[in-house]
């Protein structure tokens, strides 16, 4: 039997509903939990707060995975791809800070791995990446009618418009990936 090997990895692509829906669907991740960070507002921050942009928060997710099954290079390389890192503060129709395109590394060999996954896929792109590359700052899980958010959701016309083409990009460019 082989001991699992979990590591953490902290993403921000616009609403965390999206960036949740992904990993979930992803080999080797045990766990993707919705929640903000980055922000400088005092307190704990609610949805309503973060929503505002006014906070400084990021909606992210936090995703625990066993790096025996994943690398933590493709973890960031699904995600690049999964939405666009070209756009700044802004995903489709969410538009401020909140939604920022961000990677947030928790030791110095994560940093150098998301400065290589750019610079590998940088050629992919017409526009320059603008992802922000930031170390990890405190995590605060969002609210629960937040988490699993597609799962428990599936009808919501957000999910249908939004999350699903995501979903359909996954599967097209990370079939080998999937669960």
């Amino acid at each position: 039997m082989t001991t699992k090997n979990l590591q953490t990895a902290m993403v921000g692509g616009g609403c965390f509903w999206c960036t949740e829906a992904v990993f979930q669907k992803v080999k080797g991740v045990e766990k993707v939990v919705s929640g903000y960070t980055g922000g400088k507002a005092p307190g704990r921050p609610t949805y309503r707060e973060v929503c505002s942009g006014l906070s400084g928060f990021a909606e992210v997710v936090r995703i625990t995975f066993d790096a025996n099954v994943i690398s933590y290079e493709d973890i960031l390389i699904i995600f690049m791809t999964t939405h666009d890192p070209t756009s700044l503060n802004k995903q489709g129709a969410d538009r401020g800070t909140q939604y920022r395109s961000v990677i947030y590394y928790y030791n110095e060999n994560q940093k150098e791995i998301a400065e290589i996954v750019f610079k590998e896929l940088a050629q992919y792109y017409e526009d320059p990446i603008v992802t922000e590359l930031s170390a990890a700052e405190i995590f605060y899980d969002a609210e629960k009618e937040h988490q699993d958010f597609y799962e428990n959701n599936p009808d919501y016309g957000y999910c249908s418009f939004v999350i699903e083409p995501k979903l359909t990009k996954l599967r097209k460019l990370h079939a080998d990936k999937l669960k």
